[in-house]
Parts: structure tokens; sequence; C-alpha cells
């Protein structure tokens, strides 16, 4: 699927409708990251360490979720997205809701500057992830795709890379920037530096962000993405007992609401 790297001339267009996005934690564990995933029926996860969401075929069919139970064991936590209701049974620890944007005017470019992370360097990572909080990211999350890096002095100091990878398309995650080097653009030139290996292999680059942070939503569309869709994101207790019953619009549940949400490029939140 060729996608151009150079920005568009005139308005960007509206975002691509590929049904694929809709439910892209499934079509990623069924389609390019299988290798990664655990699956029963038309439940799915990634192992362990790797990323910590789970998905379903189709979030709105019993028994997909009894298929969640049965992959997850009853009385254990789960995340969940997109999901709307749950079966009666799982209880909703923690909710949020996030925007899915794609790129429809990003100009991308490898940089100089930008090193290729890997299994050396997790403990490096987890350190700058730690102190910048860009969202989830494990021991194995490595394993995803691609992650570059910038360093100063022999120290990382700023970073991004591919996340999802449903077919045809890839997920641009973990951008963040040590503190210390906010304000340089940093994040943002890995940002299209990422972006250039996922078009030199035909996938379009698309990204989330928390709904409520403004500050990274209006700046991702700066550089030429464009917000495609809002969904729910759910942290679940899967029932102590087999079985599941009727559902329930999450959002009629008591949640706690996570204070922590995605930095956006150099930290801005």
């Amino acid at each position: 699927m060729a996608h151009p790297t150079d920005v568009r001339p005139g308005a960007a267009p509206l975002p691509p409708a590929d049904p694929v996005l809709d439910n892209a934690v499934w079509a990623a564990l069924t389609g390019p990251h299988a290798h990664l995933a655990d699956r029963y029926g038309r439940a799915a996860r990634y192992r362990p360490e790797t990323y910590a969401f789970a998905a379903l075929a189709d979030p709105a069919d019993p028994a997909a979720w009894a298929d969640l139970h049965t992959l997850v064991g009853p009385g254990n936590p789960v995340r969940v997205k997109p999901v709307e209701r749950v079966p009666d049974g799982w209880e909703v620890l923690d909710q949020g809701v996030g925007v899915q944007l794609v790129d429809t005017a990003l100009r991308a470019e490898p940089d100089p500057r930008a090193v290729r992370l890997g299994a050396d360097d997790v403990p490096e990572i987890l350190d700058l992830v730690a102190r910048t909080r860009p969202g989830p990211f494990l021991r194995r999350t490595v394993e995803m795709g691609t992650y570059l890096g910038i360093r100063h002095r022999g120290r990382l100091v700023a970073m991004a890379g591919e996340r999802l990878r449903p077919p045809g398309w890839t997920e641009i995650s973990a951008v963040c920037t040590d503190p210390a080097y906010r304000g340089r653009g940093l994040a943002t030139r890995l940002v299209r530096a990422v972006a250039a290996g996922i078009r030199d292999r035909g996938d379009i680059p698309f990204l989330h962000a928390a709904a409520d942070n403004t500050p990274a939503i209006r700046l991702y569309e700066s550089i030429g993405f464009t917000l495609r869709r809002r969904s729910r994101i759910t942290h679940l207790r899967s029932p102590g007992t087999t079985g599941a019953g009727r559902t329930l619009d999450v959002t009629t549940r008591s949640a706690r609401r996570t204070p922590t949400r995605p930095a956006a490029p150099d930290g801005r939140r």
C-alpha cells in the first residue's frame, strides 16, 4: 500500500474509513502480531510484559466475552479496548476515553541522530518511561516494532516507536522526552522518523491519545494527523465464576479514572 512521504497539498483529507482501525487491537493480534498473542476462540491478548491489552472479535458478542473469561481465568484483571458494554459480573476497575488519529498530511523523514533501540536498551527505556509517563510500556513492548531514540552524551533523552500493527497500519507510540530536553522538537523529529519507516514498508501511521489531552491532540493535528474516532478503554476484573450474563453499559458503572495521561511530543500535556 503506497503512501507518499511528502506533505499533501491543500487541506487534509478525511481520515480513511478502514474498519480494521475500529478494532485495531484485535486486528493486530490476529494479523501481524499473531506471534505475540495468546488466543482462545474469539478473544485474544498480548503476552505478559508485551502490552497490557486484550481484544474481542466482536465486543457485542456474548460468546466472545465467554472466550475472554476462559482466556484470562476467573477473578483476573484485563484491559480491553474498544468496548462500550460488558457482561454483568465483570467488575469495572477503571475506564477512560481515548482518541485515534491517522496520518493525512505528516511530513515523514529519517533523522540522522535517531538510533535503533533494542533489548539491551530496555532498562534505560523503562527509566525514561517512568520519568515521562507516555503510556503503557513493559519489558517486552520493544518487541512490537521499531523503536528509535535520541541520545545526548550517551544518555537516552527522547524516544518513539511502533506498537499496534493491524494490517496496513502501524501505531506510533511511547513518544516521550526527558523533561530537561523538552522544547527542542526531539519527539516530533522521532515521530517523523518512525513514520518514515512505517511508510517505507507500505503501512500508514496512526496513533492514540487520551481524549482529554487537548495539548497532545492539537500538536499531533498540527504536524499532519487527523482525528478519526473516540473509543472507550476499560480495565476489568473477570467474574470469579464461569459464565456471562446480560450486558451493561460501562458508562453507567462507577469507575475511578486513571490520573495519568500520555504526554504529547516533547512532554507537553
